[in-house]
């Protein structure tokens, strides 16, 4: 289980790694929920407002020609087939860092192959927390 955990992993970061929405939406079950924190105020969404955020987010990372740097802290076996991984995603744009990142705790499940089920998203920390 662990070997195709990881091999889904990879799959899953490389799809994000390169905007690659055609690559992300099959790795993300229909069920999803998810819950972000931006500024302390509290948004929670499902499968089809998680798609348009990666879109947005996709199509704002190739108008500005910037690049994905995703760097994964730890995982977490929570049940016997649910994993957690923590990852923080940070943007350069034109060789800069951005001055926020998002950090994502995203859990995933198994059921006829790796899915993302849910996710905890704090959103705009500053990138100084993680140097």
């Amino acid at each position: 289980m662990e070997n195709s955990f990881n091999r889904f992993l990879e799959k899953y970061l490389d799809a994000w790694n390169t905007s690659s929405l055609d690559k992300l939406k099959p790795l993300i079950s229909p069920e999803y929920q998810a819950r972000e924190i931006t500024d302390g105020k509290i948004f929670d969404f499902g499968y089809n407002e998680s798609i348009s955020g990666w879109e947005q987010g996709f199509n704002f990372v190739k108008s500005n020609k910037a690049e994905w740097e995703l760097i994964e802290l730890n995982r977490i076996k929570i049940r016997e087939h649910e994993v957690m991984a923590i990852i923080i995603a940070k943007l350069t744009v034109d060789g800069k860092n951005m001055e926020t990142c998002n950090l994502f705790f995203q859990t995933f499940t198994y059921d006829f192959g790796w899915k993302l089920i849910r996710s905890y998203i704090e959103a705009g920390i500053p990138n100084s927390q993680f140097e």
